[in-house]
């Protein structure tokens, strides 16, 4: 019976994104269609990013927005990480909300356990604290709703983001996550494969490129082993390299996104090169030996230069992504211009720059030499300005090569040299059916995007060369 439709806003990261998946596939097998703006719903959700204060700010306005512009009588539910770690304190802060409640909370705990009852979006029900009392043993609705295991509907693209672990066992510095997403908990290799098969023969899109995803995807299922004490267990391939083995038949592209430096092996690396998917998104955060210290992270700029160059011999258009804080308590000029001599030299394909958020509970939180925001900030903008060219640069390197592009959307595809949604696109003729895969010729850059003609067009009459002068010349 249908309950009613739903618009469902997502903030944050890819691993946000797979959730809001889940919670659609809930809603649907509940009753619930979806709509195409807020102002037709019949239920409002916002799944909300607590990572920094920017991200927090942005789902506040988020959820205060859609209060606006919903429909009378509709109701707003805001879930995701704030709703996890600000429970209370953000339904007192959002009277507009109907209900402020995290991942896994029971809402209706006394009705039979129904997809509705287990889901963080249950309409039934009025405000409650997104936090229950430890006192009282979890239900079992609770206990047996995981975002996790939860199936998700097909693809409305030809990738997908798949998640294959919650949590982390890190304790960053800077990091609160782990206060509120918990302690790192990994899927069964089982469970992910048949999540793969699934989104790879689905009829409405098939999807093409499956992009792994995890708080820190390099430690994926070491919870799983070590709870098993399998003997032996450092002379076998670790379960990432396992899983990658076990997707490669199923799907045309894998990619790896937020891998810990220390966690990048040699059986790794060669993982992630027989995928054909020569991308290697390291989270490194700075590179001043002293601060990774401060920061409670591994490594230093020296190894990390090491490690890329190893990389770029065995696969010379191997592709780096990375991200790094600027401004976290104790950074002295000294480690900046070592962060900048860093970029200059590992010339990465991409990168990102946040300057430090100040968390409760963090480390961090605790550090004397906080660094006055307006100076974290003109060092953000000065690796931004430097980086920006190196990224331009490393674009127009690829003009005249040949590629084999997946088609996102009408006009739009990607090499294996950007990630979705956060690195560049190559411009392709409209004519190339979604979904497809096609080769073509890179003829010209435009800053972050490039522009290809299908080796087809091309091949008649035409070099590869000739077409890239012909690119350059519209």
């Amino acid at each position: 019976m249908r309950k009613g439709r739903y618009w469902l806003q997502t903030l944050g990261c890819p691993k946000n994104q797979v959730d809001s998946d889940k919670l659609a596939g809930l809603l649907e097998s509940d009753g619930f269609a979806p709509c195409g703006s807020p102002d037709e719903a019949d239920l409002v959700v916002v799944n909300t990013c607590a990572f920094i204060e920017a991200a927090r700010q942005e789902s506040i306005d988020a959820a205060l927005e859609l209060a606006e512009v919903r429909r009378p009588g509709a109701r707003l539910v805001v879930t995701g990480c704030m709703a996890e770690r600000y429970g209370d304190e953000l339904a007192a802060a959002l009277p507009e909300a109907d209900l402020v409640a995290g991942f896994g909370r029971p809402l209706v705990p006394d009705a039979p356990p129904s997809a509705a009852d287990r889901s963080p979006v249950e309409l039934r029900a009025p405000r409650r604290r997104a936090r229950p009392n430890p006192a009282v043993a979890p239900s079992p609705a609770l206990e047996s709703f995981d975002l996790l295991s939860l199936p998700r509907p097909a693809s409305a693209a030809p990738w997908a983001y798949v998640k294959v672990a919650e949590g982390c066992d890190r304790r960053c510095g800077f990091c609160a996550i782990p206060s509120f997403r918990g302690t790192q908990r990994s899927r069964a290799p089982q469970d992910v494969l048949a999540e793969v098969r699934m989104l790879a023969g689905a009829d409405e899109m098939q999807v093409k490129e499956v992009v792994l995803v995890a708080q820190d995807l390099a430690s994926y299922g070491a919870d799983r082993t070590q709870r098993r004490g399998l003997p032996g267990r450092a002379s076998r391939p670790t379960p990432l390299v396992s899983l990658v083995a076990a997707l490669r038949p199923e799907v045309a592209r894998i990619r790896l996104l937020y891998l810990y430096p220390s966690g990048l092996t040699d059986e790794l690396v060669d993982a992630v090169l027989s995928t054909e998917v020569p991308y290697f998104d390291l989270s490194l955060q700075h590179v001043s030996r002293p601060l990774l210290a401060r920061m409670r992270r591994w490594g230093e700029g020296e190894r990390f230069l090491e490690r890329i160059a190893a990389i770029r011999r065995a696969a010379p258009h191997a592709t780096f992504r990375s991200s790094f804080i600027l401004g976290y308590p104790g950074e002295t000029e000294d480690d900046h211009d070592e962060l900048l001599a860093f970029l200059e030299a590992a010339q990465l394909d991409w990168a990102g720059f946040f300057t430090f958020s100040k968390e409760a509970g963090t480390i961090a939180d605790r550090l004397d030499a906080q660094v006055p925001d307006t100076l974290a900030l003109e060092r953000l903008r000065e690796c931004a300005e430097l980086q920006d060219a190196i990224t331009a640069r490393r674009r127009d390197e690829l003009v005249g090569q040949v590629r084999e592009v997946l088609v996102d959307a009408p006009g739009r595809g990607r090499t294996v040299h950007e990630a979705p949604e956060i690195d560049g696109i190559v411009r392709v003729p409209a004519s190339l059916p979604v979904g497809s895969l096609a080769e073509v010729v890179l003829t010209s850059s435009l800053g972050t995007d490039l522009e290809g003609e299908p080796v087809e067009r091309g091949a008649r009459g035409r070099r590869p060369e000739e077409a890239v002068a012909a690119g350059a010349r519209r």
